[in-house]
């Protein structure tokens, strides 16, 4: 029969081996600060929230759409660099995150590489004089803009054109088509008939180009001014049910989705 002195003798044996178990305080403050390290590294160098807060780049990319991207893939790079991690050119194609002067991060997509003879005509663009295949663009309605729609243009007409660009560009066009150049990229919205990008700024300078949208990590409903039916307003979701509201709180099947 067990005794009281055992059954005491056996549950502080047990506490102390448990005791023995729990990281001691430097312990925890060491794990806690390689965890927050790694994080500011990951965040920094390698990968970095971001959301989209306009429609330029509808279908693909949504408002409230929450992006990682990765920082890594077009940074500049040497030799051992590069064996390390996965580096790459910019390609025709590519969406990219870059800086700008308002606002400060952009994300459009390249279509124009450097050397490149570029032109739109009726809203598509050719290439060195060949269509370029674009399924990921859209074209919303919009009033008509000669500008827009066929360029580079020859009359000044649209008052978002960026004077400084409007100069550069008459002397980099030969025979109605734009000189893309060295180092430069042409970027477009995807939602072509509502997007402020290279043609109405200019160029991007391969220096600016910061990352490449990865991964849509959560999507937030938001309605884009440029839908043509819009629901009304049922006084703030309260004539409605909680599913109703919770499935139109976030757009679930874009969460994880891969950006292309």
């Amino acid at each position: 029969m067990t005794t009281l002195t055992e059954r005491t003798g056996s549950t502080v044996a047990a506490i102390q081996r448990v005791r023995l178990q729990l990281p001691t305080l430097p312990e925890a403050l060491a794990s806690l600060l390689r965890t927050v390290v790694v994080a500011l590294f990951v965040l920094t160098f390698v990968m970095q929230p971001f959301l989209i807060p306009s429609e330029s780049m509808e279908h693909t990319l949504l408002v409230g759409d929450f992006l990682l991207f990765n920082k890594q893939i077009f940074a500049p790079s040497d030799a051992l660099s590069r064996w390390l991690m996965p580096y790459r050119r910019v390609a025709r194609g590519d969406i990219v995150v870059f800086h700008h002067p308002n606002p400060p991060l952009l994300v459009k997509r390249v279509v124009g590489l450097p050397g490149d003879h570029l032109r739109i005509e009726d809203g598509r663009v050719l290439i060195n004089g060949k269509p370029l295949d674009e399924p990921y663009a859209s074209f919303e309605p919009a009033p008509p803009n000669s500008f827009r729609d066929d360029f580079p243009p020859k009359i000044y007409t649209d008052p978002d054109v960026d004077p400084e660009w409007w100069r550069k560009m008459q002397r980099l066009t030969h025979h109605d088509e734009l000189v893309i150049a060295k180092g430069e990229y042409f970027v477009l919205g995807d939602n072509r008939n509502h997007s402020l990008d290279s043609r109405y700024w200019g160029f991007v300078p391969r220096r600016a180009i910061m990352a490449r949208p990865l991964i849509i990590y959560f999507s937030l409903y938001r309605p884009s001014t440029t839908d043509v039916d819009q629901a009304a307003d049922d006084r703030l979701g309260h004539d409605r049910d909680f599913s109703a509201r919770w499935k139109e709180f976030a757009r679930w099947k874009r969460i994880f989705r891969v950006v292309h």
